[in-house]
């Protein structure tokens, strides 16, 4: 009797399927992030978006939504755009929970390509590598410049598939 073997997933793949497995830990209810932090092949820390610890989350309390405007893609008109300000990314929660020692030189692994504001943070860190899987084009241009200009490597992960149910299928932050 023939054994089949599983095919063993590379790093990358294993890190963001445990990216993904962390944002099930969400409750936000318009999109589930999760972000690792990884030193060679080592993983250092787990985080995932959501309201501060020992405060009602979205899905109990409602999201938090603020209108804002911004410049369109083209520079024309300005468009209204939501957020919702009771989540903190899981970028920043995974700064927060890691030690600076730890992020030097490190990758981190997040579902979704950080935002201007995380990406500015992530900068600043530490890190040498940001690997995404969710495109953000809102952010793209700046971000991926401002990697460059601090030396980061900064890679969507292509042709990537999320685990079975890892991912909000509606939402719209």
């Amino acid at each position: 009797m023939a054994q089949t073997q599983a095919v063993r997933k590379d790093w990358d793949t294993y890190f963001m399927d445990i990216a993904f497995m962390a944002s099930t830990r969400s409750r936000c209810p318009r999109r589930h992030v999760g972000a690792v932090l990884v030193q060679g092949k080592k993983l250092l820390g787990t985080a995932y978006n959501g309201a501060p610890m020992g405060v009602p989350d979205c899905s109990e309390a409602g999201c938090m939504i603020v209108e804002e405007f911004e410049p369109s893609q083209d520079g024309g008109a300005m468009i209204k755009k939501q957020r919702c300000i009771r989540t903190i990314h899981a970028e920043q929660n995974l700064l927060l929970f890691t030690d600076r020692n730890d992020r030097e030189g490190s990758t981190v692994y997040v579902t979704d390509q950080p935002c201007w504001t995380c990406a500015n943070m992530l900068a600043n860190s530490g890190v040498s590598e940001i690997v995404y899987h969710r495109f953000y084009p809102k952010d793209y241009e700046k971000v991926a410049a401002l990697m460059q200009q601090r030396g980061i490597v900064f890679r969507r992960l292509e042709g990537y598939v999320p685990p079975p149910d890892t991912e909000v299928q509606d939402g719209s932050a």
